[in-house]
This record gives structure tokens, sequence and C-alpha cells, in this order.
């Protein structure tokens, strides 16, 4: 069959996010004998009328639709994606009577609301690599596809997912042919790096997680020498800025090393980075390892540096880890960053003061500090339970697609943003939500790539915050 698959994302803030998921479905639909048209929305001027190109050029018998976020996780300058997604959809159904297959992270977190708000459509909420191809020869032979694991849809209006199988998991590390696929050069001019998935799945139980949802709560881990050949792969094909996005990198912590020491015995010339790891398996020589297998940056995901709200989060780790964490930084080269989000179960006034006192004591001026406040509640979490039991949520989980927020009872929101800008205002290299959802930073990271410098950006967070100060702008 026809197949145009579509990766509908256009947040480009704080940058561009190459669509690793889609250019994965997009390879395997091939290599299962389809023949996939290609159409990324992230730099088209009008995605309408493009989308009305691609469907009169290729007239798909299926039209796939790749759907990364529901909104942009911002209490304070919230934006929600599913309209522009009705848009899209409306177009797509003026033009064809094809089928629509949508897949993505924000499908994997609630499928049955977005089926609703867009009846008719079918969602794979499985491995996509798999399911695709499966559903594609099922829809191909018009079998029903009722029974296929992986599945979701609403059929006389009940919801219906079926569950997935582990069958057919791959150890080897996916490597798609970014350029065959993307615009690569508009995505390396912002700044966008090459997404690797040394793992897929989190051990993890915190209260606000989706990944247990997307990816399973077992980890499925790929061959290290494997993760070793496609980031050598990528920086040959000119793709050298290479993120490993795993859910956490260092859990479990023995796969990691084996990671870097396949990388580290590669000539690969790549610049790695990775910003999701966990302070409780973290020492010295994991980042020794990390040096020798050519990472530039890494970032650890705090939330908190007070243990009752880490309690509350369920984060499975103390301050006292976090302390031991912040020493072990202090020790090595690669720059950190350090990820906070404040207003979790647990908070005060006190443990803010707590969590703000750590980063200014402990975060150099190599290093930056990344805050937000308040926690976007997903249905069938435990934040959802929590949020219910405190009175601080009441909207039904069908009408959670359009965000809400926890912040907790025992601490203002506005007390928060008021202590978090006065920190911020003495330290350049912390930064918020605001500061990363700047309508100027696509100019400020291609500007940056002219001048030749390389991702990660935010190591020069306190020199450009600093020039946007004395250009007189409130940054």
């Amino acid at each position: 069959m026809k197949i145009l698959l579509i990766s509908t994302n256009r947040n480009n803030l704080p940058m561009p996010v190459m669509p690793i998921g889609a250019c994965i479905v997009a390879h395997a639909a091939e290599r299962a004998g389809h023949t996939v048209f290609f159409l990324d929305l992230m730099f088209t001027r009008d995605p309408l009328s493009e989308i009305e190109s691609a469907l009169t050029r290729c007239k798909p018998d299926v039209v796939g639709l790749s759907v990364r976020n529901i909104d942009n996780n911002d209490m304070r300058g919230t934006v929600f994606f599913m309209n522009d997604l009705l848009g899209v959809v409306d177009v797509i159904r003026k033009r064809t009577g094809a089928p629509i297959i949508m897949g993505g992270a924000a499908l994997g977190v609630m499928p049955e609301q977005i089926l609703r708000l867009l009846p008719g459509a079918i969602a794979v909420v499985g491995d996509g690599a798999m399911v695709f191809p499966r559903l594609l020869d099922r829809i191909s032979r018009d079998e029903p596809f009722s029974d296929l694991p992986g599945v979701a849809y609403v059929e006389n209006g009940v919801f219906h997912r079926n569950s997935t199988t582990a069958s057919g998991f791959s150890a080897t590390c996916p490597a798609p042919d970014y350029h065959r696929w993307l615009n690569t050069p508009a995505y390396r001019s912002q700044m966008a790096t090459v997404p690797v998935q040394t793992k897929t799945g989190c051990q993890f139980q915190c209260v606000y997680c989706t990944y247990p949802v997307i990816e399973g709560s077992t980890c499925r881990l790929k061959e290290p020498g494997s993760v070793a050949d496609a980031v050598a792969g990528f920086a040959a094909a000119g793709l050298p800025d290479v993120e490993i996005v795993d859910s956490i990198f260092n859990a479990p912590l023995g796969h990691a090393m084996e990671v870097c020491a396949a990388l580290a015995r590669v000539r690969h010339k790549a610049r790695l980075q990775c910003l999701e790891m966990n302070p409780r398996d973290f020492d010295d020589a994991l980042v020794t390892a990390m040096e020798q297998a050519g990472f530039v940056g890494m970032g650890i995901t705090l939330e908190s540096a007070s243990d009752p709200v880490l309690q509350g989060l369920r984060k499975g780790f103390t301050s006292r880890d976090v302390h031991h964490a912040a020493e072990v930084v202090r020790r090595h080269r690669i720059p950190c960053a350090w990820i906070f989000l404040l207003g979790g179960p647990g908070e005060t006034r006190e443990t803010v003061r707590e969590t703000l006192q750590f980063a200014g004591k402990y975060i150099g001026p190599k290093d930056v500090a990344f805050f937000n406040t308040g926690i976007r509640i997903y249905p069938g979490t435990e934040l959802e339970s929590i949020a219910r039991r405190q009175g601080v949520l009441s909207r039904p989980p069908e009408e959670m697609l359009s965000p809400v927020f926890y912040v907790s009872p025992d601490v203002d929101a506005e007390w928060m943003e008021r202590e978090l800008k006065h920190t911020m205002d003495s330290r350049m290299n912390f930064i918020n939500m605001g500061t990363m959802g700047l309508s100027f930073l696509p100019a400020i990271h291609r500007i940056s790539h002219r001048l030749g410098l390389r991702p990660p950006l935010w190591r020069h967070t306190g020199i450009i915050r600093r020039g946007l100060r004395l250009a007189g702008m409130d940054v």
C-alpha cells in the first residue's frame, strides 16, 4: 500500500526534536513492502497546505500521524497542541477516505481521550515498529484488527485497548536514516540532536510519570555494541551531536557502564549528551566512563533537594544522594544540567527554600539549573489519586486531555514563582519555563550555530542571559 506518514509536532521550544519514533516506523513499514511518503511539519510555513499537496501527490491508502505532545507542560504559559491536530485531521478527511492511524507518545499517555476527540481513527499504543506493519497487513487484506496486540480504538462508543506483547523485541539499537526522512540541515541549524535509545521501559515509580504506561515498567536493553555502531554511523553521516533519550540512562547502572565502554572502543567522533540521569546510581566511575565515551553534557533529574518532596514524588532516592551527586559533578569536567520540579506532594515554603539553597550552593558556573513549577496530572497516575484525595483535582478523567496541573496545597504557587525569580536574578545560569519558551529562542539557536557553537547550548546559559539583560530584556 501507499502510506503517508506525517510527523505532526511543530513545537520548536526549547529546540526542535527529531522524530525518532516516526522515522523508525517509516523504515519498518517500508521493510514490510509498503511505499512510504514522509511529511515532517516541523519547519513548514503552511502545514495544512503541505498536507493537502502531499495527499494529492501520493494518494495514500493509509495516513499515519505521529503525535508527540498533548501540550507543553507549562502551567504558566500553557499551549494545547490538540487543536492543531484537529485541523490536521479535518484536512485529511476532506481530501481522502483513507484510514487514519495515530501513534506516538501522546497516544501512549491518553489514547482514549484522543480517540474520542477524533472519532474513527485507530491508535497504535504498542511498539510502533512491530504493531504498525501488522496493522497495515490487516487493513490491506480487509481483515479485522480487533484482536491485534498494541492497538486501541473506539467501537460503538466503547473504548478498547489491546494489551501489548513483548515478542519481537530487537536488542539492536535502531538507527534510522534521518537524512532520508527529515530536513536534517534545518534541525542542525536549530541545535537539535540525534536521538538514540539504549533501552526502553522504566523501573522507577515516580507518581507523575507516564513512561511506564508508554514503554512499560520493565527495562528492555539494547546491545551496547549496536548502540556504539549507531552513534558512529550518525557521526560518519554528518550528524555528530547525539543525545541518549532513555527515560533514565544510568538505570540499570551496569548497562550504562557497558554502553560507555562500547562507545569508548569506537572512534565515533560524536558529541554525546544525556539529560535524564538518576542521582542514586551516580558516581565517579560512571562519569569517568562517560568522559571516555565522548559525553560533552549530562543532566540529572532531581525535581527536589528536600526529602519530604522526594518521598512524596516517590523518586527512589534521598537528599543524601542529591548532595553526593553534586560532589561527583564538581570533580569532573562534563557540564551538568540540574532539573527541578517545584510544587510536588509534600512541598512547603521550607522545602522550596531548601531546594533553592541547594541549587545556589552546589550548582557551579559551568552548569545550569532548570526549574519548572506545577506538575501536569495525567489520568491513571498516582498523582491523580493524590490530587483527588487532597481536593486539588475535581475534573473527571475524560476531561483531562486539556491540561490540568498539581501544586501542593501547602505552598502558594505565586509565592514559589517570586522566590524562584529572586534566585534567578542573582544566578544567570538558572532558568525556568518562561526562559525556555522565549519566542526568539530559535533565532538564538541559528545565530549560535553560525558562530560555530555546538550542543549543548545550555552550557552558555549564563553568557546568553547576561547578554539579553544588557539588551534590556528581563529574562
